[in-house]
């Protein structure tokens, strides 16, 4: 990777020692933010409609069965993976196969063949850990280690704006199309290729952590690239490590609910544009409950261990109302006996109760995931040990992902996914609190052994580059 090394040099644009140079945590942040807008957003949007936009959803489930195994896999090894070939590389083969995986269902809109989708959702799983284990350790390493919950909440925000445009794309295209049409039109996949072909070409613009320098002047990391070797070692002890073990029901439980919340309740109880109008709100509703979480995580107390409590306490408390209000909610269908197909338009009050459920779902769910990444970049503060710890979390979380899609495939009533997800979401509350008590400290100020904290620089007087070690030097000639 020395040649991406040789690319690797952050100038500083002005004097000031800025939080909008390029090489600072914020802009760096914003700009993985932009990418998973681009496309994992889109991808949220996509299946999010149900069936992959398809009224049929055989195709999608077998494709995000594939897709969550491969997940669980690369999730694992994505961390080990980012560490040895570097951001640009690890992101830009990630995000490239959210373009083929689009482009699969396109393709499914002319030829009624599975094959495709399937080997295409089978590589976008590979993709998804890569870009995933490096996303996780960029929003969690970068940050100042008392801000992480403002920068976790800035991320999701961004990244789910990228769900709320996805869901306009098939609400707009398909907005007068009739409610028996088989499938989204093409346009709407398209739509989803594009976005994702700009995300793609945004991941080169993500700096090595070593030459991310915080405001403080200390560094993400001080290494510039792992070994094969140092890296599959580290993932092996993953498993073994108590943190991670306490770690796993949370990971486990956390995309578990997909499959039944757009199949089953979006798919199942909407039309078809009622769906992506839906979806606008769901990943909407993501955003504030990103920002939520972020705030409690960071201002809410002035002991860090007690935040991190607190913000469980809160979320475990509206998770179990949303997941009752799905319990009385679920109770009016079923498998065998499925509702008239709801209209935002046309389906006056029977339309509200419904919807605001789905508008739920989608705030518990980022009020949990951002709830889980505060506590995992509170674990560590180094870019090395916080991709490997993302890595396993999202290979974890895929491969219960994976196990979801064929639950649903096998048409296991929507009750008992119903009450599956609860519970594996409860439980995983108390087991996250002893974490936060026993691995939590709130001495950030006090590096641990063998983190990449430095002493604090002053401001520059001249303005600076990173040479390819990721060390400072001076522009001007003495």
């Amino acid at each position: 990777m020395g040649s991406e090394a040789d690319q690797e040099k952050a100038a500083l644009p002005n004097a000031d020692w800025s939080v909008l140079r390029y090489n600072s945590p914020l802009v760096q942040v914003s700009l993985i933010g932009l990418v998973c807008f681009c496309c994992p957003g889109m991808f949220n949007a996509l299946s999010g409609m149900g069936g992959g936009g398809q009224v049929d959803p055989t195709a999608a489930n077998n494709a995000n069965t594939a897709l969550y195994t491969t997940f669980a896999i690369f999730g694992i090894l994505g961390g080990g993976i980012y560490n040895v070939l570097g951001p640009r590389t690890t992101l830009c083969a990630g995000c490239s196969t959210y373009v083929l995986y689009a482009g699969s269902f396109l393709y499914y809109n002319h030829h009624d063949h599975q094959g495709f989708v399937v080997s295409a959702g089978g590589l976008l799983g590979i993709g998804a850990g890569l870009l995933w284990a490096g996303q996780g350790a960029i929003m969690t390493s970068y940050p100042p280690v008392n801000r992480k919950g403002t920068y976790i909440s800035l991320f999701w925000s961004v990244f789910n704006l990228g769900g709320v445009i996805g869901g306009l794309i098939p609400f707009i295209l398909n907005y007068h199309r009739s409610d028996k049409a088989a499938s989204v039109n093409d346009g709407t996949y398209i739509g989803f290729m594009i976005f994702m072909s700009i995300g793609t070409g945004l991941s080169l613009a993500i700096l090595h952590p070593s030459a991310v320098v915080r405001d403080d002047g200390s560094r993400c990391t001080n290494m510039k690239y792992s070994s094969v070797s140092v890296e599959f070692v580290q993932i092996l002890k993953l498993f073994l490590n108590w943190k991670m073990l306490l770690l796993f029901p949370a990971a486990w439980a956390s995309n578990f609910f997909y499959s039944y919340q757009f199949n089953n309740v979006n798919g199942v109880m909407f039309n078809l544009r009622t769906r992506g109008f839906n979806n606008v709100f769901y990943w909407g509703a993501q955003m504030l409950g990103s920002v939520m979480v972020g705030y409690i995580m960071d201002f809410s107390f002035s002991s860090k261990r007690v935040r991190g409590l607190v913000g469980i306490g809160v979320v475990g408390l509206l998770g179990t109302v949303i997941w009752a209000g799905g319990l009385a909610n679920q109770r009016s269908y079923s498998r065998d006996d499925e509702p008239d197909k709801l209209d935002f338009k046309d389906s006056g009050s029977e339309f509200a109760g419904p919807f605001v459920l789905y508008f739920c779902y989608g705030l518990l769910d980022a009020m949990f995931q951002s709830m889980v990444y505060w506590v995992i970049g509170a674990l560590a503060h180094d870019s090395e040990t916080l991709s490997r710890y993302t890595g396993f979390y999202k290979g974890v979380q895929s491969a219960g992902s994976a196990v979801a899609w064929q639950v649903d495939k096998h048409k296991v009533s929507y009750m008992a996914q119903l009450i599956l997800n609860w519970a594996m979401t409860t439980i995983s509350y108390p087991l996250l609190a002893v974490l936060v008590i026993l691995a939590v400290k709130d001495e950030d100020e006090v590096p641990e052994k063998g983190s990449s904290k430095e002493v604090a620089l002053p401001p520059p007087a001249v303005p600076l580059s990173m040479d390819d070690t990721g060390n400072s030097k001076s522009d001007s000639k003495l």
